[in-house]
């Protein structure tokens, strides 16, 4: 090799992906510690077969690759103007610092969402107890069993009979929830960026399902056993898709912005009042 081609080109390490695997590894090794041992032992097989992946990148001797250095051309670049506007917000109350979000959803809002999905939820819900369990109450009595002991280990007609005591406790349990989780959408959405439906109508019900389905396994395996999970996850779709709808067309309110720091702490400073 001539000494004008070296200077021609540079050496960098080679590029690798096991420190991602690694990382993975580690990551699923972790995770399982409170889902389930099968994940950690995926995860520290392949935190195994990363390490030894990329140990062998640098032993017996490290991969490297050349890169062609490119000359720049002799004189100074055109310089081109460019000109970029700036959104900017304007001033709180006496001038002082906005805080953001500027303007949320109203709660109430969230509590008529979350009605309202809940009633999505609950006809998806009927229609899965008489189409694949021949009884409405299946589904009701299935979410009171979490709090009814005698129907967590009853058997199929069991479930699918009614249930005075597991009636009352499913439809609490169900309102409760559903009001809670439409405040919370009311609270985080306008957190998020736009398209609130694809946040609260598809992500967040997919995501919380996933974790259900992560845990449900351990918490209650017999309810986890006779959950239709396909039944579940179109009852979550329907629920984020109405109660997200009906929160994001509520007339937004303006967020409390506070007084500025020196009048918070008292300070009585010169030039103060000036704009």
């Amino acid at each position: 090799m001539t000494e004008s081609t070296e200077r021609d080109r540079i050496t960098l390490p080679a590029p690798t992906v096991w420190p991602m695997v690694v990382a993975l590894g580690v990551t699923l090794g972790s995770a399982g510690l409170v889902t389930h041992v099968a994940v950690s032992l995926v995860g520290v097989v392949l935190a195994l077969i990363g390490g030894v992946g990329w140990w062998r990148c640098v032993l017996p001797e490290q991969k490297v690759e050349y890169v062609q250095i490119v000359r720049a051309p002799s004189g100074p670049p055109p310089v081109l103007a460019r000109t970029r506007g700036v959104e900017r917000f304007s001033f709180g109350d006496d001038r002082h610092r906005l805080r953001l979000p500027v303007e949320v959803q109203p709660l109430s809002a969230g509590v008529r969402g979350g009605l309202v999905g809940g009633v999505a939820m609950a006809l998806c819900a009927a229609v899965y107890g008489i189409v694949a369990q021949r009884s409405v109450c299946y589904p009701l009595n299935l979410l009171a069993a979490i709090a009814v002991p005698h129907l967590a280990e009853a058997d199929v007609a069991t479930l699918r009979a009614f249930d005075g005591l597991a009636f009352v406790v499913g439809i609490v349990a169900h309102v409760l929830t559903s009001m809670l989780v439409g405040a919370l959408y009311a609270a985080i959405l306008p957190l998020l960026p736009r398209r609130h439906l694809l946040w609260g109508g598809l992500l967040a019900p997919l995501l919380w399902t996933g974790f259900l389905w992560a845990i449900m396994g351990v918490v209650d395996p017999v309810l986890n056993a006779r959950i239709a999970w396909t039944w579940f996850v179109a009852s979550q779709i329907a629920f984020g898709l109405t109660a997200g709808y009906v929160v994001a067309r509520a007339t937004p309110v303006a967020t409390a912005q506070t007084r500025p720091f020196v009048d918070r702490a008292g300070v009585d400073a010169t030039g103060r009042g000036k704009p």
